[in-house]
């Protein structure tokens, strides 16, 4: 199965051949620059740094709930629980979350975070 990548040029998306893109920081920088685009959700942070780790990208999504990003090149099976990881600690940080959108959007859109459903994408090439 070949895998798609994709790529944007003047707000247009296409399919490039697998071979083209070579990194995973060459997608996560893709995908962050057309978070909105391909998933409806504006992005906050790239590398957000937490206690044991961090995250690949973190946004909020059109309901404003929190969305972790989690990418892999390659087939890894740890990405599902890094990511659940990375949920679980930000369910339990939530003050951390609430100043990165402060910084970005300003204390009032605070007040209109959703908690009730936060999720976590995760981009792999293939799951195990």
């Amino acid at each position: 199965m070949s895998e798609i990548k994709l790529f944007s040029i003047k707000n247009d998306v296409k399919q490039l051949i697998p071979s083209e893109v070579l990194l995973e920081k060459e997608l996560q920088n893709l995908i962050e620059d057309n978070m909105e685009k391909f998933f409806g959700v504006r992005f906050l942070k790239s590398e957000y740094v937490i206690t044991n780790g961090r995250m690949d990208s973190i946004g909020i999504d059109e309901n404003n709930c929190p969305v972790i990003v989690e990418y892999k090149r390659s087939s890894n099976e740890n990405i599902i629980n890094q990511g659940l990881f990375y949920l679980d600690w930000l369910l339990d940080h939530k003050d951390a979350f609430h100043m990165l959108v402060a910084e970005k959007y300003g204390y009032e859109y605070v007040k209109n975070i959703d908690w009730s459903a936060p999720c976590v994408i995760c981009i792999a090439s293939n799951f195990t």
